[in-house]
């Protein structure tokens, strides 16, 4: 197993995670939406993280910054991805310490996340991380 390196892409740079973004919504959203909505994403409390190997792009996630009444300053992360190749080597569980560390070094007071109701391994995952479901997350689109 190769080494890994954990970095926030610049937002010059977003163009990088498409394809894996893409892949994680199974080719529902097309690319140039994709590629529309990051443009508009990265002027906002939005910052995003990969993981890199050998300088390739093999996992993501969005890391949104905000204030919430009940917790204080809170990341929350979207779209966790890593490639199903690199799966089941500790990546994701590396990454989550590197995201939960850049947290409290920017001095955050929580991580936050969704999750689709039917995606039962990142329940699991997620429990073992210390995470607690808190609510649901309701979506009307308009």
């Amino acid at each position: 197993m190769m080494p890994c390196s954990f970095k926030i892409i610049p937002n010059n740079e977003l163009e990088l995670v498409i394809p894996l973004v893409y892949e994680l919504n199974e080719g529902k959203i097309d690319k140039v939406v994709l590629r529309s909505r990051f443009n508009e994403m990265k002027t906002q409390n939005y910052e995003c993280a990969g993981i890199f190997r050998d300088n390739e792009l093999i996992g993501v996630t969005g890391l949104w910054f905000c204030t919430r009444h009940y917790v204080g300053k809170s990341l929350e992360l979207d779209h966790v991805y890593i490639k199903p190749d690199y799966r089941g080597e500790g990546l994701g569980k590396k990454f989550m310490k590197w995201i939960n560390d850049y947290a409290m070094d920017n001095g955050y007071n929580a991580l936050e996340l969704n999750t689709y109701v039917q995606n039962y391994p990142s329940h699991k995952f997620y429990y073992n991380d210390g995470f607690e479901i808190l609510g649901y997350h309701f979506l009307k689109n308009l």
